[in-house]
């Protein structure tokens, strides 16, 4: 536990010294390639292979393509709007996949590893879109991944009952993504009614998109879970001690940055400016 907490402590304060400290966007670029990189080599372990002797080397490979794609994608706008749309999209059909599991793996084969680079450039793009925008924008999205997980985990082991995807991941419980919503709905009646003057269809449409963006978070959990689970491999990673991989930390980031950018970027388009 004191390792696992001490992992968390090093974890928040790197994010929140990259995110505050300056105004340079050259440590969090480097963070986001970094993230990008680890957790590139993370997924290409997860992806069905013949031969495990090669998957190491192949792996960093990946991974320095995923970072390349992303560093690419933080440079040129165009690129990023490409990536959020195709990943949207992947995470739409995904809620399929999840479903239907384990009735139906087909979607376990090689198209993964183009997933893969789609879904991580995607989500550190996003997230760096995002923190250029505003970093407490950023802190906003965090607060509602970590509200929902919290809320789920706490609620869930009191009152969970009903399984909402028992073969996929056996601990989550409807009524822990209840509790899960019920607390980030919270945090989004806060940020509206202190920091937000909107008119009332703006509100509404800020509201949609913050509860799209927790629902998205929990498909990104089940997602991640689904793969590994197909994989036969319980954590993704063991680059941070007490938590796993790069990917066991970011998964539900995966599904809920780019919806977040994506809806960020609409609502300017129609003219709401957050």
């Amino acid at each position: 536990m004191l390792e696992r907490i001490l992992t968390a402590l090093v974890l928040v304060a790197v994010v929140l010294i990259c995110m505050f400290a300056t105004q340079s966007h050259y440590p969090m670029f480097g963070l986001m390639i970094l993230a990008a990189g680890v957790a590139g080599y993370e997924w290409f372990k997860l992806m069905p292979r013949t031969r495990p002797h090669v998957v190491k080397p192949k792996a960093w490979c990946y991974g320095a393509v995923v970072a390349l794609i992303a560093g690419l994608a933080l440079f040129y706008n165009d690129v990023a709007l490409l990536l959020w749309s195709a990943s949207i999209l992947t995470w739409l059909v995904s809620s399929f996949w999840v479903k239907s599991y384990p009735e139906y793996d087909g979607w376990y084969n090689a198209t993964l590893y183009i997933l893969g680079l789609i879904l991580v450039s995607a989500a550190v793009t996003a997230i760096f879109e995002v923190w250029k925008a505003s970093p407490w924008w950023l802190m906003y999205l965090f607060l509602l991944v970590w509200g929902a997980d919290t809320g789920a985990y706490f609620v869930g082991r009191k009152f969970g009952k009903r399984k909402l995807a028992p073969t996929v991941s056996p601990n989550k419980s409807i009524e822990g993504l209840i509790g899960g919503v019920v607390i980030t709905v919270v945090v989004i009646i806060v940020v509206e009614f202190f920091y937000l003057d909107l008119s009332l269809a703006q509100h509404i449409l800020f509201l949609i998109l913050s509860l799209l963006t927790v629902f998205a978070s929990v498909l990104g959990d089940l997602f991640e879970s689904m793969i590994k689970r197909r994989a036969g491999i319980k954590d993704s990673g063991r680059i941070l001690p007490g938590h796993g991989g790069v990917l066991d930390r970011i998964d539900s980031l995966l599904a809920a940055a780019p919806v977040f950018a994506a809806g960020i970027y609409l609502l300017k388009l129609i003219g709401v400016d957050l």
